[in-house]
């Protein structure tokens, strides 16, 4: 699965209604060109196939009173929403090597009811600690890597990730379970996008041109 696919319908459908400018500045906002393949081009091919693959609703803008062409601007539709959930809740579970899958649902999450966020945050936890369990058939951590040469590091490195994200999770799962963020259903969410025209500190560039299309 890739991020930017949950990224963008997730941009999209926090806005409502948005132009590519807009949900590429999100994602700098986000830091989302900096842990995962969001970048300006694979952010407009995004937009352009869900939109063909009914996911999103293209809408072509008239231009301003102070000219220049017409652009698009997308919003999602019913079947776009429901792959987006779809993508969240398949994201907080999926645990593997790749921290741009889970660091896309966590921007997500508190969009799902605040149970079913924990329930899938534990699910995450045992499918690690299974995963961990399966690596230790064949390495010993308390033997330390040395027992397979230097490729016993891969196994020292994935048992310690396992580890340290199995602990980390369980404290989220304790932060949400005690109160933490608003959650689907809890009242107003926090608003984590630029408003059209506000500046982003952590932009990269001008418009595209596929703004403008």
């Amino acid at each position: 699965m890739s991020a930017i696919r949950l990224l963008v319908l997730g941009a999209v459908r926090q806005h409502g209604r948005a132009h590519g400018y807009q949900v590429r500045n999100d994602l700098e906002f986000w830091g989302a060109h900096e842990w995962s393949n969001a970048k300006p081009g694979s952010i407009y091919h995004a937009l352009k196939q869900l939109a063909k693959q009914g996911l999103l609703r293209a809408h072509e803008v008239a231009p301003s009173t102070a000219g220049g062409p017409p652009r698009t601007e997308y919003e999602i539709t019913d079947q776009g929403t429901r792959e987006y959930l779809s993508l969240v809740r398949e994201s907080l579970t999926t645990y593997d090597q790749r921290p741009d899958i889970l660091t896309a649902a966590l921007g997500f999450m508190v969009d799902l009811p605040r149970e079913e966020a924990v329930a899938l945050l534990e699910e995450r936890v045992r499918r690690m600690k299974e995963w961990r369990a399966s690596v230790t058939e064949y390495y010993t951590p308390e033997e330390g890597p040395g027992q397979l040469g230097h490729i016993g590091e891969i196994m020292n490195y994935w048992v310690h990730s396992a580890d340290t994200g199995a602990e980390w999770t369980e404290s989220l799962i304790a932060r949400i379970k005690g109160g933490a963020y608003t959650f689907a259903g809890e009242g107003e969410p926090f608003v984590g996008v630029l408003a059209d025209g506000e500046e982003n500190p952590f932009g990269t560039g001008a418009p595209h041109a596929g703004d403008r299309k």
